[in-house]
């Protein structure tokens, strides 16, 4: 995902955004047709997982946010989204079922859509026919092992959930390890893993392809290892993918851990606030002076007094985004004093 695509702003653009989709298309599908669709901006990036029997079932598991991305590729997933109310998840899901059965589709899948908050409209993207790499926290909030279910499925069984079962508990976040350098512009990074260890405990889950002495090389997918946690809400999963994340610890080879963290870190990302331009908006490529732990507590409890009291994202003004994250971190703390406002 995420290749042969560029966004043209101009006219003047276009024949070269053009040649270059079409021969990134080329190498990676090996078919260079293209299309033009509307341009979203400031867009969020939320999938529906599905799943549908043989029997005419289909069901969905709720909704996945997918918008920090760096290229288009998926970075950070979480389920369920900030931006998303159960209005508007039982409309989305019902469109992605649809969708499923509109091709009479039997596995499990994903409808993926684009969302535009400020006029609460959505665009279908695409619908994947497989297991996604972030199907863990969909499992984490439903407590739904995926995987079986595929297994089932495709052996012809009758799906043994309704909708009305499905009802997502708690917050759960999913970070893509990569072998890459994010202090020198994602450089692949290759070498021998001299030391591993991973982090443990209540609501943490690592799917590893990682060992010491594995050989990392430089040919195939950068992704070697996916963390995901979970808390009984989005401000515990974020404290708790902090700790994992500062436990995380790979030797031999540079890996995106130190980028997650900064992610982790970030007010906007805390605040939900975020979109497909998080990545774009700023430079995380360097590893930013760590907050002091208190503060960022802080500012997570903040967040989750405001999404307690109904105002899941606050609206950061541009003035706020550019001052430095040690103060941003010290006004966060302070925000309940002030009654949540800026």
């Amino acid at each position: 995902g995420g290749k042969g695509m560029r966004a043209v702003h101009r006219i003047e653009d276009m024949e070269r955004a053009l040649g270059a989709a079409r021969r990134e298309a080329a190498g990676a599908f090996g078919n260079d047709e293209v299309y033009l669709e509307k341009l979203i901006e400031n867009a969020r990036h939320i999938e529906f997982q599905i799943l549908a029997d043989a029997h005419g079932n289909t069901i969905h598991l709720g909704e996945r946010e997918c918008s920090i991305q760096r290229r288009h590729q998926k970075l950070i997933e979480e389920a369920p989204s900030v931006a998303v109310d159960e209005e508007l998840r039982a409309e989305m899901g019902a469109v992605a079922i649809a969708a499923a059965e509109a091709v009479n589709y039997v596995n499990a899948g994903t409808i993926e859509f684009l969302f535009d908050p400020k006029t609460r409209a959505y665009y279908f993207l695409e619908m994947n026919t497989r297991l996604q790499v972030e199907h863990p926290v969909t499992e984490m909030v439903t407590g739904i092992d995926i995987v079986k279910e595929q297994i089932a499925i495709a052996n012809g069984r009758r799906m043994r959930y309704r909708q009305a079962d499905i009802v997502p508990k708690g917050w759960a976040i999913e970070c893509r390890i990569t072998a890459e350098d994010p202090s020198n512009n994602f450089l692949p990074s290759a070498g021998v893993v001299s030391s591993l260890k991973e982090p443990t405990g209540p609501g943490v889950r690592v799917e590893s392809a990682l060992y010491r002495k594995a050989e990392i090389g430089l040919h195939y997918d950068p992704m070697v290892a996916k963390l995901i946690v979970q808390g009984d809400n989005r401000a515990e999963a974020i404290l708790r993918m902090r700790r994992a994340l500062s436990e995380y610890r790979v030797g031999g080879i540079r890996t995106s851990i130190p980028f997650h963290q900064a992610i982790m870190d970030s007010a906007e990302f805390i605040w939900g606030t975020f979109d497909t331009g998080f990545l774009g908006r700023r430079n995380l490529t360097a590893r930013p002076e760590r907050s002091e732990d208190h503060e960022v507590i802080a500012a997570v409890a903040a967040a989750l007094i405001a999404q307690e009291e109904g105002r899941q994202a606050v609206h950061i003004s541009e003035q706020r985004r550019s001052v430095s994250s040690a103060s941003t971190w010290k006004q966060i703390g302070r925000l309940r004093a002030t009654g949540g406002r800026w």
